[in-house]
């Protein structure tokens, strides 16, 4: 996609050129090659030209370990990823962090920066405390202990330098583990940030936060009219695929070209002209001629100066003049400017002096991650440093859920405090990806929901323990989810029936009960006496007579009711 992208734009650099010097005696015809992303191929070039003394211009070899002093015909038309680490360092000093941590991937490319990071950093009293390294092939569960084994330590701020590839994965990995959070710093070199448009959303989601670089381009009528223009012969080269802004790389191929079409006018180079010196070798590159004009083509083009696309195009020693960064910060679906870095201003809030106020030398809000804007400051304690106070209740009865033994005012051995709830939490620490440094705490029980308030006041991290989760406790803490089954149960012994007589009944009937029956028994039927005797004729007789229908009266009110 990039290489699509730089053909358009130096296809357009050659036409734009010589439609407006049309009279011109020379004229440079293109020839393509893919490198198929053979990085050792396309470095070779530059030996390989500097061998034959053919002048090569590279929009895109931004590393410093390639530089005009050992190779005099390489000419870097783009800016040395050296030029960046300056700003980086003031920007870190600027907010008064003492440490960083690199992190950048494991290729030439990553490799080269570190020397001149580790100087930048220096200069600005600023502590590399450790360093880490990624394939471009590593596994997200490699990438996932290199973050794990970043968030043990007390360090907070990251300085991140690798390919937009990688970079997307990196930082969706640092979200799933918790790292893109309040009190994280990350920063991120212009290999991210002159490519930050062209990142997938999910990506621009999981970097909200980070601190970027990225050349400063002003955006000038030229350059307004050549993206409107780039954008519609993308779409005639390239039918069918995404069309996109072009990057930074686009504009550094443009300008490259003009240069050179002018060393050449200039030159008047209309043919090759190769001299191939006397060899006792017999390799291949014996056979290599040098270049006659080489030299002089090589002098114009380093004594080129013109106003490009990305700005003033000058070269010294050998690479293209810093004007400017742009520090912009990760927010929403893009990228929002915060402010600049010049070579003489240092960190400044706008570079236009017509733009600046008394607010000059302050940057714009930052959104950090975590969606704050609260300064992070830069380093944390560390779980292994800070262990977690875990209470846990010390009482009597029920010790198969917690036993604490062993225990002292301020805190017990963890071999002290057995139980079933200590084993649960004891697996899920072992599978946790991380380590985490506890100790138990003992609380003599006075009621369960006071020791769940302790959570809530921060007296314990976490209690572990035979709690129930109630209503009126989840309002002091959270809690997992049940791990054994709650309810109310009965337990009562089973004993088989000893007597199989139709009176098995009348067996719960104590004496005191049968006493108290017979009572109101009579009493019923003196009571019914009473009230018919007088008025009833059923209830008149001899005595025997008036006593019998009297209780056969109380007596049959046990099995049918009585109606009037």
């Amino acid at each position: 996609m990039a290489g699509k992208r730089s053909k358009t734009s130096i296809t357009m650099a050659l036409e734009d050129f010589y439609k407006i010097r049309d009279n011109f005696s020379t004229r440079i015809q293109l020839e393509y090659r893919d490198s198929k992303s053979d990085v050792v191929l396309a470095a070779s070039s530059a030996y390989l030209c500097n061998r034959s003394h053919v002048p090569l211009i590279s929009f895109t070899a931004t590393s410093p370990a390639i530089s005009h002093s050992q190779l005099p015909f390489f000419v870097r038309a783009s800016l040395n990823d050296s030029s960046q680490l300056t700003p980086i360092a003031a920007f870190i000093q600027y907010f008064g962090w003492r440490a960083a941590v690199p992190i950048y991937e494991d290729t030439d490319y990553g490799a080269d920066i570190m020397p001149f990071l580790v100087d930048a950093l220096q200069s600005a009293d600023t502590k590399i405390p450790d360093r880490v390294v990624i394939s471009t092939k590593a596994s997200d569960v490699h990438i996932d202990d290199e973050l794990y084994r970043l968030m043990k330590q007390q360090t907070r701020v990251f300085v991140v330098h690798m390919s937009q590839e990688l970079a997307s994965r990196f930082f969706l990995r640092a979200q799933a583990v918790g790292m893109m959070f309040e009190g994280y710093v990350w920063i991120v070199t212009d290999s991210i940030g002159d490519l930050i448009d062209t990142f997938e959303p999910k990506v621009i989601s999981a970097m909200e936060g980070v601190i970027g670089f990225k050349s400063h381009v002003h955006m000038s009528k030229k350059l307004k009219s050549f993206y409107i223009r780039f954008k519609e012969r993308f779409r005639q080269d390239h039918p069918g695929t995404e069309i996109v802004d072009p990057s930074i790389y686009q504009l550094w191929a443009y300008d490259a070209v003009w240069a050179l079409a002018t060393a050449v006018e200039k030159v008047k180079l209309t043919y090759p002209s190769f001299l191939v010196p006397p060899s006792a070798e017999t390799s291949d590159l014996s056979s290599i001629g040098v270049s006659q004009n080489g030299p002089k083509l090589l002098n114009e083009i380093l004594g080129i100066t013109f106003g490009g696309l990305a700005g003033n195009f000058r070269i010294v020693d050998g690479q293209l003049q810093l004007l400017a960064f742009e520090i912009f910060n990760v927010i929403g679906k893009g990228a929002r400017r915060i402010g600049f870095w010049t070579p003489d201003k240092g960190i400044v809030r706008e570079i236009d002096p017509q733009k600046a106020n008394s607010n000059a030398n302050r940057l714009r809000t930052i959104t950090w991650p975590g969606d704050t804007s609260e300064l992070p400051k830069g380093w944390a304690v560390p779980a292994y440093k800070k262990p977690l106070k875990i209470g846990v209740p010390e009482k009597n009865g029920f010790s198969v859920f917690v036993n604490v033994s062993g225990t002292t005012q301020e805190s017990v051995s963890p071999s002290n405090v057995t139980g079933y709830c200590i084993d649960v939490f004891r697996e899920v620490l072992r599978n946790l990806p991380y380590d985490v440094s506890f100790e138990f705490v003992p609380y003599k029980l006075g009621s369960y929901n006071e020791m769940v308030q302790k959570v809530s006041s921060k007296e314990f991290d976490a209690v572990v323990g035979d709690v129930t989760i109630r209503a009126n406790r989840t309002n002091y803490g959270d809690f997992t989810m049940p791990y054994t089954e709650s309810g109310v149960s009965m337990v009562v012994p089973v004993q088989k029936a000893s007597s199989q007589s139709m009176w098995i009944f009348v067996k719960p009937f104590t004496a005191t009960l049968w006493l108290m029956s017979l009572t109101f028994f009579i009493f019923t039927g003196f009571v019914v006496w009473v009230i018919e005797h007088r008025i009833n004729p059923e209830f008149r007789g001899t005595a025997w007579q008036q006593f019998g229908i009297t209780y056969y009266f109380a007596f049959s009110t046990l099995v049918f009711a009585h109606s009037m």
